[in-house]
């Protein structure tokens, strides 16, 4: 639930809460995530998880490096394996699947030879033929549930794409996080405050050889900006669930998730996404003593 802080987004601050109040430890996981672990020992009939944060994102500058070519991709295929073996295997939620087929033989018809260009078709692919129809799919949904209904949420967009990116040989990892919504009365904002505006929202980065991880959103189908930011890397969403856990006793169990996220206010009380390419500060971390998974929307 700790946003990543890196050279594009700083993580100002961070403050987590649980009542009832629990110790808690944390460290990193396998991919580099900030955990929190604790436990609740004593009786309790509901469980409150509050997490806090101020994140500054960075414009940092493109790459100047040339897209390289699939048929460059090709012959680097086994290298990519080799190093990014856990991004390119398949997973319970992202299966090699033959449907996948046509969508990758479409995004290279279109993509002029380029693996960039390859990758930003297949997002766009998934954007144009896919609705979004939350409750169509399930949080334990695999692809294969959102192709056969040609629906889904951010959740199995950002999966599809993981899953057609890495049959064709790209290392491609998937990224849990929030949407800023623009504050703006249009159908596309209107449509962001539903996605982002209920639950974490999910896209993709995909490795693009001789150049660096980059990101695209096939749930939006635009570009992956400032207002995204990024919480969690992962194989697939299984890596990256906010909170999961177990509980002993008799009772059942209900989940209720409200996610709140606008941009920063300035002197005036005005919303604003300030661009900057300042070096990330470190972070500020203030941890108090502090069950089911949500599905990303």
């Amino acid at each position: 639930m700790r946003p990543i802080h890196d050279e594009r987004q700083s993580c100002l601050s961070f403050r987590i809460t649980t009542t009832p109040q629990a110790n808690g430890t944390t460290y990193l996981d396998a991919f580099g995530n900030s955990v929190y672990q604790f436990n609740v020992l004593r009786e309790h009939r509901r469980l409150t998880i509050e997490a806090e944060s101020i994140v500054l994102t960075h414009d940092l500058p493109e790459s100047l490096a040339e897209s390289p070519s699939l048929a460059e991709l090709d012959s680097l295929k086994e290298r990519l394996r080799e190093e990014h073996f856990e991004f390119v295997a398949p997973t319970e939620y992202v299966p090699h699947l033959p449907e996948l087929g046509e969508f990758i033989e479409a995004a290279e018809e279109m993509s002029g030879g380029k693996v960039i260009g390859f990758v930003q078709n297949l997002s766009d692919l998934i954007h144009k033929r896919f609705q979004y129809v939350p409750g169509a799919t399930h949080v334990h949904s695999s692809i294969k549930d959102s192709l056969s209904i040609s629906a889904g949420v951010c959740q199995d967009f950002a999966h599809l794409l993981l899953g057609a990116a890495r049959m064709r040989g790209l290392p491609a990892r998937y990224v849990s996080g929030y949407l800023v919504p623009t504050g703006a009365a249009t159908p596309e904002s209107k449509q962001e405050e539903v996605i982002g505006g209920q639950a974490s929202h999910a896209w993709a980065e995909v490795l693009i050889p001789g150049r660096d991880w980059m990101a695209f959103d096939p749930t939006l189908g635009g570009p992956v900006g400032l207002r995204h930011v990024r919480i969690a890397y992962g194989r697939d969403y299984g890596d990256v669930a906010p909170v999961r856990g177990v509980y002993k006793g008799h009772a059942g169990q209900r989940l209720s998730v409200d996610v709140r996220v606008r941009p920063a206010l300035d002197d005036e009380g005005r919303e604003q996404l300030a661009k900057t390419t300042a070096a990330p500060t470190a972070p500020t971390i203030i941890e108090r003593p502090q069950q089911p998974a949500q599905q990303q929307q």
